[in-house]
């Protein structure tokens, strides 16, 4: 592995690995290996920067430092001295180890760790010839994860994962996760032209990534990463990195972006939101039951997380508002709708089958994206579209 040829994986919540896949690819990494929880792709210092800045729908970027069968402690270590630390980890930077276990004879995690910190350290003695590190520098946090008998060790390039955009300053009290609002959007094949409304949009996440993927912001450009303190990724290249995501940006767009809440200090939360994120005049976030919400426009869409009950508290409430949301899709016959509940008796409630539905996770909560394709699809939008064209902004 050299700065040219670096092994990253991009890991991925449940039921998202292709969605993150098509991300990756999307990028221009076409070396992709997709498995459970995690993308591989072949990339180089740059791709690091350029990955943490774009991912919309991965946890976190790290680099695959080496994988090798571990059944004893000295497996473990043997294999772990021999991958180049020193190349990554400067003699002051701050390395400390997490570890996870799973149906491996290595069961005992803080064990493992010591075991890795310990290879570490003996591995960059003989680098910088010296007994005692400091760790006063960057932040290089090492992950052993053990899965039957073979360890995979990582670097984490990310730091706190990529969902904390920067632009969420409050948060009500279920909020949905960034990183699965994108990847609804973009399960949804949405497009900016048309319109998107979100009926229970609280913290208003979903109208925020829909306004994100509309201008083509990069999601990570108003934060850090741990990796920016690395040498092997100096920060030229983060420099570079961004200004590719600004010159990018396609803010003249105009977006027709809608959301609403019955509950109004989720409405200030997410007006909040929209203002960190300097939205804040590209979307329309009102106060409003479901019951008297009114989306304007043809072919839009709607992308939404209605309340669980068993999560928010009353599940008749629940209920009801699933049952209003029915009524409310009723009337837009040429409308999209994707809806991400747990409800088992969810097209019950709207009284319409889904056309296609999908496991996701939210949390630890199972749930289905419940997907319903309005005639013609996008087909027809774009037919529309040919015909009546909009009038120029």
């Amino acid at each position: 592995m050299t700065s040219n040829t670096i092994e990253l994986i991009a890991t991925a919540p449940m039921g998202l690995e292709a969605v993150v896949a098509r991300e990756v690819r999307d990028l221009g990494y076409d070396q992709v290996t997709v498995e459970n929880g995690r993308v591989t792709f072949v990339g180089d210092a740059l791709a690091i920067a350029r990955a943490n800045l774009w991912l919309r729908t991965a946890d976190r970027v790290l680099v695959k430092m080496g994988q090798f069968p571990a059944r004893t402690f000295d497996e473990l270590f043997e294999g772990v001295k021999a991958l180049p630390w020193p190349d990554w980890i400067p003699e002051d930077g701050e390395f400390p180890v997490e570890g996870r276990s799973h149906k491996s004879q290595l069961s005992s995690v803080p064990a493992c760790q010591g075991i890795v910190k310990k290879a570490v350290v003996e591995s960059m003695k003989l680098r910088y010839g010296t007994e005692w590190f400091r760790e006063t520098g960057g932040r290089f946090v090492i992950e052993v994860a053990l899965l039957n008998d073979i360890a995979t060790i990582t670097l984490d390039t990310t730091g706190p994962g990529l969902h904390k955009r920067g632009y969420r300053k409050l948060v009500t009290e279920a909020p949905l996760k960034e990183t699965l609002a994108a990847a609804m959007i973009l399960l949804s094949r949405w497009q900016p032209e048309r319109p998107l409304y979100d009926p229970f949009c609280g913290s208003g996440t979903i109208p925020v990534e829909a306004a994100m993927i509309g201008w083509n912001l990069a999601p990570g450009l108003r934060r850090s990463f741990n990796a920016e303190a690395w040498p092997l990724v100096p920060g030229s290249l983060w420099q570079e990195a961004r200004e590719e995501a600004y010159d990018l940006v396609r803010d003249d767009v105009p977006l027709q972006i809608a959301g609403s809440d019955l509950d109004r200090s989720a409405i200030e939360v997410a007006q909040a939101s929209a203002k960190a994120a300097g939205l804040a005049k590209e979307l329309s976030l009102q106060t409003l039951p479901v019951a008297k919400a009114r989306p304007q426009g043809d072919y839009g869409c709607i992308i939404t997380n209605p309340p669980y009950g068993e999560r928010l508290g009353d599940r008749s409430e629940a209920e009801r508002a699933v049952r209003d949301f029915g009524h409310l899709f009723a009337q837009l016959p040429t409308w999209s709708a994707f809806v991400l509940s747990p409800a088992k008796q969810f097209e019950h409630y709207v009284n319409r089958p889904a056309d296609k539905k999908r496991k996701l996770f939210n949390g630890r909560i199972e749930c289905q994206l419940y997907q319903y394709f309005a005639p013609g699809g996008l087909y027809a939008w774009r037919k529309d579209r040919e015909t009546n064209p909009s009038p120029e902004r």
